[in-house]
């Protein structure tokens, strides 16, 4: 798909964890789909999953006390980003840290992963690569996109490939 413009939007997905390296676990996982829709579940962290990095807190600005009252049960929510995605391949910018969280997810609740999980870099070819964290502030500036949330980073980068390829609507 890289160099030409697509002929519909990819479905992109983000992760916000606990922390930043190990013993840290999803939270939040987000996405926007080839409609538009964006979905976005908050993860109550199972037992055993107990670090908890207060930089990580900063930059998302979850707490754990809002998983403990708002969460939804971690099972629950691997569930539903089945049901969601199920047969799709889905991207990330940060493939390597969402992959490990998400493979955690499914493995801690015992649920097959029904959809591929694959780097955004894979849609790009080397323009457009170039111009992606460019076009990445702009959109996040234009959109007064402030909140790190999964789904509004799911957002921005669909927003952000459609205008790097050209993808109409989005690209204006």
């Amino acid at each position: 798909m890289a160099g030409a413009a697509p002929l519909a939007l990819p479905v992109f997905l983000d992760v916000e964890a606990s922390g930043f390296g190990g013993g840290s676990y999803p939270i939040e996982v987000g996405c926007v789909l080839d409609d538009l829709s964006t979905h976005c579940f908050l993860i109550r962290p199972m037992q055993g999953w107990t670090h908890w990095d207060r930089s990580a807190e900063s930059v998302h600005g979850i707490s754990r006390a809002l998983l403990e009252e708002r969460g939804r049960d971690a099972r629950e929510v691997a569930h539903q980003l089945n049901d969601l995605l199920a047969g799709r391949t889905v991207y990330t910018d940060a493939w390597g840290q969402d992959m490990s969280w998400l493979g955690l997810l499914y493995e801690e609740t015992g649920v097959l992963q029904r959809f591929r999980l694959n780097s955004l870099r894979e849609l790009l070819d080397e323009v457009q690569a170039a111009r992606w964290h460019e076009a990445k502030a702009s959109i996040q500036a234009s959109l007064q996109l402030v909140r790190h949330r999964a789904s509004t980073d799911a957002r921005l980068l669909q927003a952000t490939f459609a205008r790097v390829t050209g993808f109409e609507p989005l690209a204006a």
